[in-house]
């Protein structure tokens, strides 16, 4: 990595199945922009494919931005070069870039975890409190408002299933 080289390309891995996270990035995809922004599902093929270096599973647990010359930002710096890269947001990400301001952009990014933990750590109806970071579709669970979430196992064509 050229730290050095310019950042002419931004592009942000996020969360997909975390509602914060695509709130987050509905709004960045509405926000005129200085240096164009990706915005790419965290752990998708995709990703994996464009930054096979990555330690996919840590982008889902702290937001991830990697610049085009290969440039790795995560956690409250990823904020700051995010907010950086838009228009009418950049003068705030001069602010936040001081030392007093990382402390602000820091505890913003606590902030936005812990309500992402608290999220994804409900007590499931019936259930006993599930101790993984997040229920995700790809592994089988399904979210109803009414009856919260639910596990369906992969079904099998043939009959057999492979032991997990």
């Amino acid at each position: 990595m050229n730290a050095t080289a310019p950042v002419r390309r931004l592009t942000v891995l996020y969360d997909a199945e975390c509602s914060l996270c695509a709130f987050v990035r509905d709004w960045l995809l509405r926000q005129p922009q200085l240096v164009p922004l990706e915005l790419v599902p965290a752990a998708s093929e995709e990703a994996r494919r464009r930054f096979p270096g990555l330690d996919h599973g840590a982008t889902l647990d702290e937001i991830t931005v990697v610049g085009d010359a290969g440039q790795v930002y995560r956690g409250p710096a990823a904020w700051i070069v995010t907010l950086w890269a838009l228009r009418e947001h950049r003068p705030l990400a001069h602010r936040l870039s001081t030392p007093s301001g990382a402390r602000l952009a820091k505890g913003a990014v606590l902030a936005a975890a812990k309500w992402r933990g608290a999220q994804w750590n409900q007590r499931p109806r019936g259930g006993a409190r599930w101790g993984g970071p997040v229920y995700r579709r790809a592994d089988g669970w399904a979210y109803d408002p009414d009856a919260g979430w639910t596990y369906s196992a992969p079904g099998c064509a043939d009959g057999t299933c492979a032991p997990r």
